[in-house]
């Protein structure tokens, strides 16, 4: 379990942030070019999307990747689908099912990039331990 609360705590904490920010007034006046705003919900959901995997992969480390990466996209896409609905409540916001979409795809981005990173970084690993074999075996290790 205590893998899990460390993987947790940032997820956790950066969820509490996107609540936050989506309560009130936008911080930052954002440039005035199309598509600006579904690129920032695609890079921030692309963020949580990855909290979401890396907590998912501590707590169920048995799981299949695609299992993880599944259950990560699901509770991202949620948390997006949630903002969006709080967001019509708040008389500053709106709701735009196009950011949910924005969210969702980041998300997918985000999941994919780190299960790809996971997956490179495992094979330099695992290359690193069959060459300390391989000069083991030889007798060249010193």
């Amino acid at each position: 379990m205590a893998p899990f609360l460390r993987r947790a705590r940032p997820l956790i904490a950066y969820c509490v942030l996107i609540f936050g920010q989506s309560s009130g007034e936008s911080p930052v006046d954002l440039p005035q070019l199309p598509g600006v705003d579904k690129v920032l919900h695609a890079g921030g959901y692309g963020l949580l999307g990855v909290l979401f995997y890396r907590a998912y992969r501590s707590r169920w480390p048995n799981a299949s990747g695609w299992a993880t990466a599944n259950a990560g996209l699901l509770s991202a896409a949620f948390c997006g689908f949630t903002d969006e609905l709080h967001q019509a409540f708040v008389p500053s916001r709106t709701a735009d099912p196009f950011d949910w979409l924005a969210d969702t795809f980041g998300a997918l981005l985000g999941i994919a990039a780190y299960g790809l990173f996971l997956r490179l970084w495992s094979r330099r690993s695992a290359g690193r331990c069959g060459l300390a074999q391989l000069t083991k075996r030889v007798g060249s290790d010193r």
